[in-house]
């Protein structure tokens, strides 16, 4: 059983920058799709899906494989485009996001899609799904570990200080939320919009162990979700501080890309400034390590 595939830091950036080549190209192609929050998140799902998690993309709804939720929907680009990187489908198969019928659809569908193991749309709910993991993993003695990745913008919302609150409460240290902390939302900065400050302060009330970090940073990102592994007693949290569109200069930190299509000369902007992704190596055996032993982490 493949349960975890190993990349040096040094290798993790290339993967990043074919998946940041895949999400303009998918988001280009159909017209549709959210580039600015698909963008700031590459790195922390990069760092766990290729550094982090025990998945198995031949075995998708393998029992004890870790458990991922992308509770801020709308960066499904990003998620299926590492996905697909790591294995679980084919990447030629990413041209087909968001068409009818495609498995790939604008939001995340589990029954759908290898790979995803929670449907999410409406902002806000996708904690309370990884707080149910969690605590099944806790109840049925099981090993798995669960992560749960949500926009700032998104922790506006009431049902995840509800979650948070329960998952202090229950102490679930096998639970590791994320917080894509881009600092812009749909209409403006958020701190325009609904200030989140003091931030670090009232995840720590409801019980947490927070850990903040360079959301772009792979060393940062390793050791913030290793401290996580270690940490008993108690959720932890990763305040990953990002940028909105990061890798596309006239992106960056801009409300207008939270969600809009991408003309054909902003595309190929775009794609210069990312650099042209190097020949696509297979992620074969020899980047494999301790196979079914559990993965190093």
């Amino acid at each position: 059983m493949e349960q975890c595939t190993y990349l040096s830091v040094t290798q993790l950036p290339d993967v990043a920058r074919r998946v940041r080549h895949h999400i303009l190209s998918m988001i280009h192609a159909s017209g549709a799709g959210h580039p600015g929050g698909s963008l700031s998140c590459v790195e922390i799902l990069v760092t766990l899906y290729f550094r982090e998690m025990r998945v198995s993309p031949t075995d998708p709804r393998w029992p004890d494989r870790d458990r991922f939720v992308l509770s801020k929907g709308h960066a499904s680009a990003t998620l299926y485009s590492v996905l697909a990187e790591r294995g679980f489908f084919p990447v030629d198969e990413l041209l087909t996001f968001d068409v009818i019928d495609s498995r790939l659809q604008g939001h995340v569908d589990m029954t759908k899609t290898p790979g995803v193991d929670m449907s999410t749309g409406s902002l806000g709910q996708g904690l309370s799904a990884a707080c149910g993991m969690a605590l099944g993993a806790k109840l049925g003695k099981q090993e798995f570990r669960v992560y749960c990745l949500l926009g700032d913008g998104e922790s506006q919302e009431g049902q995840i200080w509800e979650a948070a609150m329960f998952a202090g409460n229950r102490a679930l240290d096998n639970l590791t939320a994320i917080v894509d902390y881009n600092k812009v939302q749909l209409c403006g900065p958020v701190a325009q919009v609904m200030p989140l400050e003091p931030y670090t302060d009232k995840w720590r009330s409801f019980g947490w162990s927070v850990v903040e970090v360079d959301g772009h940073d792979f060393e940062q990102l390793i050791s913030g979700f290793r401290r996580a592994r270690e940490t008993r007693g108690a959720p932890t949290v990763l305040v990953a501080h990002t940028v909105k569109g990061k890798g596309v200069s006239f992106m960056e930190g801009q409300a207008k890309w939270h969600s809009r299509p991408i003309a054909d000369d902003e595309f190929e902007r775009a794609l210069e400034e990312i650099g042209l992704p190097q020949a696509r190596r297979a992620f074969g055996a020899d980047l494999l390590t301790d196979g079914a032993g559990g993965g190093k982490r």
